[in-house]
């Protein structure tokens, strides 16, 4: 390994300066910063230049911010398991081999740069401190995660989240993407953007909310897949969901193949997209004879789906199968929408007219309340899940029989 490359100095006491890169992970305890270092000191007392990121866990206050040069003392390790967590994959999605162990941080200069990441960081920031203002914990940090996937003050409530299955309404996915395409559409239309031109209007706003939400890998393959469907309306040209989602799978994996490999969150993402597509008209034949009144047919045909195309890399993973997930989400799903619609009038009104602003939060902390208690209620029931933890063999042996069960439910149908 290159001395030029931080980690060539793993297990070492080291001093060292770097640039702070976006999404810096704020939890109940403490503060996540992704750091680019630029210069390292051992003992010699003389700097050299290296590069490459690393990871640093310090305290919630002082606050540093994207594009800041701190100076950090620390001793240097390599990333490790922890106990069934795979901590070194997780890192290494974000081309992190170091991280800062007992840091030591300073600043030596504020960012001074003018940047499009400077200023989606800092309207974070507003975004973030105004939620704490409109709701108390842990319904700031559920908010935060329904309008833009953060999970960092949960607690507790992630935990009850995976128990029954409804983990993903904190997680941006192709369903946000959508409602934000939606609304630029039809606010292009509003404002006299012809049909042409808001497709730039959409596709610029559609990178901007990736790049908000902090480009996760799973929100990158919604918004890859949300433009490649935009470029078809604009060329004229239906694009099929199949091929959206394989050129999206082949884009992240020239951008970064650890994401394929080891983002757990990636993978089930993918993969509950594939299950609504192709698993979809399965689910309606089951549940035909559902009312489809209120969405209720759509609901539990699309939760369903996603269910059984995640179940298997579920089991593999976590170990854990939820057997109340299907009936969970059916009770939750229809409110989201409409709490994500009060959050967001909240936040507008609470600069135009706070009074309205609060009135909004006050509803919207009724369908979080509601929702909360419905999570907590079926978590503590002794039959809310199982544990049951499989082979890698396992799961593709499953993923191999649902694919084939796929093919030939389609050629019966076919022949009929």
């Amino acid at each position: 390994m290159s001395p030029s490359f931080i980690s060539f100095y793993n297990n070492e006491r080291v001093t060292l300066t770097g640039v702070i890169l976006m999404n810096a992970d704020v939890r109940q305890d403490g503060v996540r910063y992704r750091i680019a270092a630029e210069t390292i000191q051992r003992d010699d007392g003389k700097d050299k230049s290296v590069h490459g990121n690393i990871f640093v866990k310090t305290f919630l206050y002082p606050r540093y911010f994207y594009g800041d040069t701190v100076r950090i003392q620390c001793e240097l390790k390599a990333p490790e398991p922890i106990e069934d967590f795979r901590y070194d994959r997780y890192l290494a999605r974000y081309r992190v081999w170091s991280i800062c162990v007992n840091p030591s941080l300073e600043r030596i200069e504020e960012r001074h740069r003018f940047s499009l990441l400077s200023v989606i960081e800092s309207l974070k920031n507003v975004v973030a401190e105004t939620i704490q203002k409109l709701w108390h914990e842990p319904y700031a940090s559920f908010m935060a995660g329904l309008l833009y996937g953060y999970r960092g003050g949960l607690g507790d409530l992630d935990v009850l989240f995976q128990k029954t299955g409804v983990s993903h309404i904190v997680a941006v996915s192709g369903y946000n993407i959508s409602i934000v395409a939606s609304v630029l559409m039809s606010a292009a239309g509003t404002i006299g953007i012809s049909r042409k031109k808001s497709f730039w209007f959409v596709l610029n706003g559609i990178v901007f909310f990736v790049l908000f939400t902090g480009a996760s890998p799973s929100v990158v393959r919604a918004g890859i897949m949300g433009g490649f469907v935009l470029l078809g309306k604009y060329l004229g040209r239906m694009s099929r969901v199949g091929n959206a989602i394989l050129f999206a799978a082949v884009v992240m994996g020239l951008m970064n193949p650890f994401m394929l490999v080891w983002d757990i969150g990636f993978q089930l993402s993918f993969v509950s997209t594939l299950g609504l597509v192709y698993l979809s008209p399965v689910c309606t034949r089951w549940f035909h004879r559902c009312p489809a009144r209120f969405g209720l047919q759509e609901t539990l045909v699309s939760t369903a789906s996603a269910i059984l195309a995640t179940l298997p890399l579920s089991l593999y993973y976590f170990g854990r199968v939820s057997l109340v997930a299907l009936m969970v989400n059916m009770l939750i799903l229809w409110s989201i929408p409409w709490i994500m619609f009060g959050g967001f009038l909240s936040f507008s009104f609470f600069f135009l007219f706070k009074p309205l602003g609060f009135f909004f939060a006050a509803m919207s902390w009724l369908g979080m309340a509601y929702i909360l208690f419905t999570v907590q209620w079926f978590a503590s029931l002794s039959f809310s899940s199982v544990e049951w933890k499989v082979s890698f063999l396992t799961m593709f042996g499953f993923y191999v029989v649902i694919a084939g069960f796929i093919l030939l439910r389609g050629r019966v149908y076919k022949a009929k």
